[in-house]
């Protein structure tokens, strides 16, 4: 294998300055790949087995090689397809791995990775040259790019270059063992990923044989589906019914390209993008299908025509760094695929059997969508809303923080906390009058129509109402948010991160405290220590609430983040960024490590008044934000 390799990078074609010719090395190779194609069929499956998987084992992934070979010996050709996605998949990983060896940090592309000095010092620069031609760029086969984004249909891959790769994968597992050896390096491969279920990130049902049974007959009828891959759709729901999740997923993933590819070209009125992975032009990618603009700056008509909810779903799923990412992971060969969560497989198909109906007759849609599954589907798709922005899971942060601090009245406080008159005792009560000040300032911002409230001086404020769940709940657009808002986000976030840890970090230093307490265990030090523990976290709780309310009331209103000059956005994140520092201190000197609790109430003396001095600026976005009513009614 090892000579084969040898004569395969004897094939490779050079031009002037020593640059790749492509179509020579293509040409060239074309007659090797029909001798290796013909050697690899006619190998039993047990003699594959011994001549190549050892050598395979190099990719962490040598049972995707036997299935490999039994897809070229099916001669079907969606299969073949799907071999090839896989082979390059794990190969990529594979590479990144053996990068690691020399290199420190493992470039993100492909080409890149191809082109990298690393690889060429342990395989030799002429192997590394064969997988250029082959996967490694556009002007020669890019069999990767062309498959993994959906430019080819099944019968356009010859079976040949499938056994060309996993042929030359397994010269280059000679070759890496060579090098460790001269090299003395431990082959030590990164992990494969395993993607969590969705849990709170799905939004519709399992697929039932009845979704199944309307989607094959919807594939046939729809116009998003090019009739040349229609192979691709079948497959996928063979793949889905055997339970081979990830199989199903990535054909989806590369079909539903394809189709919104064609649904781009044609909405935006540029036929010239349904262009393959040519090397003369930018080929059309999932990354400039979802855009807001094109390249040359007009808007992208295409969100427009899908709508929001169907946006929110595919940015989730493919985009968000907070999502599962679906297809960059898969396609870089990060993920264990035995282990892949059907839960995502369930979302995708739900998401395509809805999308494929938008483009069957009316009348025929009428009849599929009278059946309640899929009423049912058509009813969830349309009311999509993200799951993995930044916004999104802020507001599950500050609810789940909300919770956590809420659990702290359970916490029993001392006698002697009550009784003792703590060093600061004036700093708490000026606090607890700020408190007061900035939340009763704060409740007048909320949404009229949230309102579930009136007379707020007649209570004290441990009986005010609770409105961060609903708003929480209030719709706020997140597609295409700009940079800034996303910048004010990543603080926002981190701070309710922090006021999580510190509430998690006062319940597991009081439970242990307490216990000791009951069992007289604390020294003197200690026991006075604990006393002003339970002084402080009568005040940490409202403290902490406080800045919920602040970053829920100011999600609702994060638009208009946009609308400020650079100075007043400067001036606002400088307070964000304060507030951030605050809730740092205070997990730092909250820890079982440091257990300043006096510090704690001069920290949050000042974090208050810099608060209340912010807000009589009226530079939040709660004041610069257009109220849908003149007053709110408190």
């Amino acid at each position: 294998m090892v000579k084969c390799a040898g004569r395969l990078s004897q094939t490779v074609w050079f031009i002037h300055n020593q640059a790749l010719d492509y179509q020579e090395s293509v040409r060239l190779l074309g007659p090797v790949c029909e001798v290796i194609h013909l050697h690899l069929s006619s190998l039993t499956e047990g003699q594959f087995e011994i001549q190549y998987v050892p050598w395979l084992q190099w990719t962490s992934s040598p049972e995707l090689f036997a299935e490999i070979f039994d897809a070229l010996e099916s001669l079907q050709s969606p299969a073949v397809s799907l071999s090839l996605m896989k082979l390059t998949a794990c190969l990529e990983r594979a590479l990144g791995d053996v990068f690691l060896l020399i290199g420190k940090e493992c470039p993100f592309l492909l080409r890149d990775l191809l082109a990298s000095e690393e690889l060429a010092q342990v395989f030799g620069l002429p192997v590394m040259n064969v997988l250029r031609v082959f996967i490694g760029c556009p002007c020669g086969l890019n069999l990767r790019n062309i498959l993994w984004h959906g430019f080819a249909a099944p019968h356009e891959i010859p079976p040949m270059y499938c056994s060309m790769m996993v042929v030359l994968t397994a010269g280059m597992g000679q070759l890496l063992k060579n090098y460790l050896q001269q090299s003395e390096l431990s082959w030590a491969p990164r992990p494969l990923i395993t993607l969590p279920e969705l849990e709170g990130g799905a939004v519709f049902p399992e697929v039932t044989q009845e979704v199944l049974s309307v989607l094959e007959e919807v594939m046939k009828k729809s116009t998003f589906i090019l009739r040349t891959m229609l192979p691709y759709w079948e497959v996928a729901l063979i793949k889905f019914k055997s339970h081979r999740f990830a199989d199903c997923a990535m054909l989806l993933l590369m079909q539903l390209e394809t189709g919104l590819r064609h649904l781009f070209a044609t909405i935006n009125k540029c036929p010239q993008r349904l262009l393959t992975a040519e090397s003369t032009a930018l080929y059309t990618t999932f990354d400039e299908i979802l855009a807001k603009h094109l390249n040359d700056g007009e808007i992208n008509q295409l969100p427009l025509f899908l709508g929001e909810p169907a946006m929110e779903f595919l940015w989730d799923f493919l985009n968000h760094q907070q999502g599962p990412r679906v297809r960059d992971h898969l396609s870089h060969g990060e993920i264990n695929l035995p282990e892949f969560p059907k839960g995502i497989t369930d979302q995708l198909l739900a998401f395509s059997t809805v999308l494929l109906l938008r483009f069957v007759e009316e009348e025929l849609a009428s009849v599929f969508k009278e059946k309640a599954a899929i009423q049912s589907l058509v009813h969830l798709a349309e009311g999509y809303s993200a799951r993995f922005h930044p916004m999104s899971l802020l507001r599950k942060q500050v609810l789940s923080c909300e919770e956590s601090i809420r659990a702290w009245t359970l916490l029993p406080l001392l006698r002697e906390a009550e009784e003792a008159r703590l060093e600061g005792s004036s700093e708490i009560n000026a606090c607890n009058s700020l408190i007061i000040k900035i939340t009763y300032e704060l409740y007048h911002h909320i949404p009229e129509n949230h309102c579930v409230f009136t007379d707020l001086d007649s209570l004290p404020i441990e009986k005010w109402p609770r409105p961060l769940r609903e708003l929480c709940g209030i719709r706020v657009p997140t597609l295409f948010c700009p940079r800034d808002v996303l910048e004010v986000l990543t603080v926002l976030q981190n701070i309710v991160r922090c006021c999580t840890h510190v509430s998690h970090q006062v319940v597991a230093s009081w439970v242990r405290r307490r216990q000791q307490w009951v069992e007289k265990t604390l020294r003197s030090r200690q026991r006075q220590n604990f006393v002003r523990m339970s002084c402080s976290i009568k005040l940490l709780s409202p403290v902490l609430l406080l800045i919920l309310l602040l970053i829920a009331l100011e999600l609702v209103n994060i638009p208009v983040v946009h609308g400020k000059n650079t100075d007043e956005y400067q001036q606002y994140l400088k307070f964000l960024k304060s507030i951030l520092q605050y809730t740092e201190n205070l997990k730092a000197h909250t820890s079982p490590e440091k257990n300043k609790w006096i510090e704690t109430i001069r920290l949050t003396h000042t974090a208050l008044l810099r608060m209340w001095t912010f807000s009589e600026k009226k530079q939040m976005l709660i004041h610069l934000a257009k109220k849908c009513t003149s007053t709110a009614v408190l």
